[in-house]
């Protein structure tokens, strides 16, 4: 088998799509654990910083089970400190642990808007934790297609990207007419040791592979969910991470749009 090639990717010109599907992104740096981020009051001065924009603060204790080698399960507790921009159903959210911080949001405008708050929250982690290194970072974009737009799914995904689902005209539709739940996974390589994770496919109601990430919906969706990363330690530095990141968004929009037809763009409101 041949060795794989990083994706060629270019900067493709970005289509505003008023209505884009976009369900969630996220942005994550990993670090060496931080034992202090346990303590309220060392994240007390984080908070301050962020507090104008994210005014809500909540602690969750999260627990983990790993395999040793005698299969005797180890179980950890870890706790997770969130900020939001509101109460209920928060538009954009921080979370910090002792060896991660995130910033997500189901309210994303535009990658300007994502990259100011992103290097506010890099940059209060940089300053109040000065963490050794980024061991991870990670961009993740996720979109769902919903009620009419699962019914043209065909018009609007490549059809190699669609599988056995696609259109009648390119192969016989005998097992896509049947399918109720289709998710493809690949890995591609991208440029300086980077990767993109990609799944993609129909989830039927009520279904999800990532309760953080996809929440169930009571109607069948398509999916497609993108993340890039990088495991090669740097420095932590919100500058360089800030252009890692952006060089993260610039790969993805140009492998957004060979997954997608042009029609996907009118559909949501674009003009191509």
């Amino acid at each position: 088998m041949m060795e794989p090639q990083p994706l060629n990717t270019t900067p493709a010109p970005e289509v505003p799509r008023p209505r884009a599907p976009l369900e969630r992104v996220i942005a994550q740096a990993r670090f060496p654990p931080i034992l202090t981020i346990r303590s309220p009051d060392k994240v007390a001065v984080f908070q301050e910083v962020l507090r104008g924009t994210y005014p809500i603060l909540s602690q969750e204790q999260v627990h983990s089970i790993e395999l040793g080698s005698g299969q005797t399960p180890n179980i950890s507790q870890g706790l997770i400190w969130r900020l939001a921009d509101q109460e209920r159903d928060p538009g954009w959210r921080v979370s910090l642990g002792v060896d991660f911080v995130a910033l997500e949001t189901s309210a994303y405008d535009s990658w300007g808007v994502f990259l100011e708050r992103l290097c506010t929250v890099l940059s209060a982690v940089e300053q109040g934790f000065k963490p050794a290194s980024a061991s991870r970072l990670g961009l993740r974009y996720i979109d769902r297609l919903m009620d009419e737009a699962v019914d043209r799914v065909t018009d609007l995904v490549q059809p190699d990207v669609l599988g056995i689902v696609k259109q009648a005209g390119i192969s016989p539709p005998v097992l896509g007419q049947s399918v109720v739940h289709l998710m493809t996974e690949a890995q591609f390589v991208a440029q300086d040791g980077a990767r993109v994770q990609g799944r993609w496919g129909l989830l039927p109601a009520n279904a999800t592979y990532d309760p953080d990430g996809i929440k169930r919906v009571g109607s069948p969706s398509w999916v497609l969910d993108l993340d890039m990363f990088t495991t090669e330690s740097q420095p932590f530095a919100s500058e360089k991470l800030l252009a890692t990141a952006t060089g993260f968004a610039t790969c993805l929009y140009w492998l957004f749009r060979e997954m997608v037809t042009e029609e996907f763009l009118r559909f949501y409101g674009g003009s191509p």
